[in-house]
Order: C-alpha cells, then structure tokens, then sequence
C-alpha cells in the first residue's frame, strides 16, 4: 500500500492508495466546507438532492441502471463532522477490471459517473428540480426528527451541544427543521453553486489502478477542468467550548438511562491521550468497562471515545435509572486514579495493543483507510501510520499521567425517564 497525493489545483487534490489487496477500486469525493448554522441544513439537503439524478441520469433509477452495466458497481453518500467542518461524502465501489474476463476501463467510468453526480446535478431552469427538493425535505425532516430514536448517540449528540452552546460544533450534521420551510429549489442551487467553488474539494482512489491513466482521466475530465481555483480557509477553531462542569438533565420515554460525560483535554499530546482513552474506556479491560459494569453492575454499556480534532473525550454509559448518583461517583473515581498513576504496566499493553490492532485493521478496509488518510489532511497530520504506531508504542506512564492531569469534567448530560 502506498499513498499518492497531487494538487490538480489549489485547494482541489487526487489522493491515490495503491494496492492490490481489493478485488474492488474505491473511489470517494469529500466536499469540506465550515460548519455554519445558517446553511447546515442546506448542505445536508444538498447531500440528498445530488444522489437523486443528474443532467445525464435524470433519475436514481437510471443511475442505478448505469451503475449495474459496470458489473454492480455501488454508489453510497454520507454526511459528517469533521473538527469544526461540515463534510458531504460520495463514493463508487466498482469490481476491478483484472476479474472481468473483457478488459473494460471500468475505473474510469465510475470515476465519470461519480463526477456526474456530485459537479452535474440535474438542474431545471437554474433551479433543482422542485418534485425532488420536496421529497427530501421531508426526508430531511425524518431523518432530524428521528434523532431520539437511537438514545445513546442521541445522548452523546446533546451532550457536545451543551459543551459547544452556540459553536459551530455543536451544531446537528444534518440541521434543523425550522430551516426546512425557508429552503426552496432557487436558493439551495444557489448555495450548491457557492459550495462547489469554495469547498476543499478531495478525491480518493484505492485499489489497483495504473495512476498515469488515472490521473490523466481526471485531469482531463470536463467536470474538474471546469472547477475554480479556491483559497481554502477551513475552520479550525481554537477550543471555546463551556470550561466549568455543568450538569444537564433531560427526560424522555425511555427504559435505560444514558449518562454522557464530556471531558476537556488540554494536552497537546495526542499518542499520550488516545493511550489514557484506551485505559479509560476503550474496550472490555478498560478501567470503566472494569468498575462500572463488570465490578460494581451498574452499567449495561461503559466506555469512552477521543474526538481528537477538538481536544474531547465523551464518556459513555447506559444505567439503570436510579443508579445515576453511584454510576458518577465511581466515574470521577477512575478519572482521579489515572491522574495519580494508579494503573498498570498491563494496562498500559493492553491499550497501546488495542490502538495498534485498529491501525493495523484499517488497512484491511478500503473506506476505513480512506477516511483515515481524509482526516490526516484535514486536520495536517502525518499519514505515516507505521509512524503512528511507533508513536503510540513510545508513550510512557508518564506521558499518561501528564496528559491525565490535564483532564477535567466539562459537562454532565444524562438522559432519564419522564
């Protein structure tokens, strides 16, 4: 495996990872762009009409219908946050020409089709087309209202908007409903056109590929030859989110408790806290796995995550209701512990193991590989993950205890019965 990357213009770059480990070529296009509260909801709807048709395939079923003809070739598209950006993905997984028995330059088609969905959207007198903006309004709608129905990253999405009051990420991915009513076909093509000449553009390609016909493909393709230069300003803030502990409580109709705690990190050294994050929660011999769950059975779920990019760890669990108070206490027990260093060489091992298994696994999945190279060029980090392994191999106790004792509870967010 190795990873190529060229500037086709500036703030526009082709990403190749060569590897012969896929029967498939992946191929992805991240639209990047700031989150902003007043077109969130317009660029999740954007996601939605884009996928529907374009001006050559005016319909999901002719798109499909093309994509059949590349011998099954799939197409998906994904929303996400990533640091302080809003994130539209698109991606074609089509079969590798070298398992066809007729040589077919199948990559390439792909790439048009993919190219044709995200930079030709079907378009009706410089507007979307109306019938389309209306349907996936109100899937849009669905989709926002249907939030609550997974209560544990429901919890965990209330929990950053309550760190992140009136910040750009604490903002909800795919946006709000009382924006859907001011959003018509005219304005959200013009907020189409706004974002394809000011977005990051970048587009990746896995798989087994001869990268001078690929590169000259896309080089040449209408489609990108037609897009703008642009100066790329992404939003990296620095990190403003609510510094004082700050308890929320919020009830609904629900029959397991969801306790979300956010942490604030204010070590810069990120090998030391994804190590303290993996003792902490980041698996079955996690220090909360360990004491919530298994010793004290307070919990049906404990864990943590690092959100790296903002310098978070949102702890996680799912309690029985009356055990809040007690499932807190023990809580802040482990995060005092691991400012005093009270773990152990063995802990130590089993989650730079846990760490290093998940580099070492990424790169047994195209998507996973790709997202991870993504977030490296977001957030200008080294894509070197034999370096990454290295560097989490090399994290000592005290890099841990340091990075622990920069660690303070943020925000209490638990979810509870009416």
């Amino acid at each position: 495996m190795s990873l190529k990357t060229i500037d086709i213009k500036e703030g526009i770059k082709l990403h190749e990872i060569k590897t012969n480990k896929f029967k498939t070529n992946l191929i992805s296009v991240f639209l990047t762009s700031k989150l902003s509260r007043e077109d969130i909801t317009k660029k999740a709807l954007i996601l939605t009409i884009l996928r529907r048709g374009t001006n050559n395939l005016q319909s999901q079923e002719e798109i499909n219908k093309k994509l059949e003809e590349l011998y099954g070739a799939s197409f998906d598209c994904g929303i996400d946050k990533l640091g302080d950006n809003h994130v539209l993905k698109f991606y074609i997984e089509s079969l590798n020409e070298e398992y066809i028995y007729e040589k077919e330059d199948i990559l390439n088609k792909s790439l048009n089709i993919l190219f044709d969905i995200v930079f030709n959207p079907l378009v009706e007198n410089a507007h979307f087309k109306e019938e389309y903006v209306n349907e996936e309004k109100n899937n849009v709608k669905l989709i926002i209202e249907g939030q609550k129905d997974n209560k544990s990253a429901y919890a965990t999405q209330r929990c950053i908007e309550e760190m992140y009051k009136d910040k750009p990420y604490g903002l909800y991915k795919y946006g709000y409903i009382e924006d859907l009513d001011k959003i018509d076909s005219k304005n959200l093509y013009e907020t189409y056109l706004e974002l394809i000449k000011t977005c990051k553009i970048d587009i990746f390609v896995s798989g087994n590929f001869d990268d001078t016909k690929l590169e000259k493909g896309i080089i040449e393709n209408q489609l990108i030859s037609k897009l703008e230069p642009r100066k790329i300003e992404l939003l990296n803030e620095k990190d403003e989110s609510n510094q004082k502990e700050n308890v929320v409580k919020e009830s609904m109709q629900i029959s397991q408790g969801k306790l979300d705690i956010g942490l604030n990190v204010k070590s810069k050294n990120k090998n030391a806290v994804s190590v303290y994050n993996a003792i902490l929660g980041g698996g079955a011999n996690s220090k909360l796995f360990q004491n919530v769950r298994e010793k004290a059975s307070l919990a049906y779920s404990a864990g943590s995550i690092y959100i790296k990019p903002k310098g978070k760890i949102i702890i996680k669990t799912g309690i029985e209701h009356k055990n809040y108070e007690k499932t807190l206490e023990i809580i802040k027990k482990q995060i005092e512990d691991m400012k005093n260093g009270k773990f152990t060489d063995e802990d130590i091992k089993n989650a730079k193991e846990l760490i290093i298994a998940s580099f070492k696994s990424m790169q047994d999945e195209q998507d996973s590989e790709i997202s991870f190279y993504f977030g490296r060029e977001i957030q200008r980090e080294s894509v070197d993950i034999e370096k990454q392994i290295k560097d989490i191999s090399d994290v000592t106790k005290e890099n841990i205890v340091e990075a622990a004792n920069s660690i303070e509870i943020n925000t209490i967010f638990f979810l509870t019965k009416e």
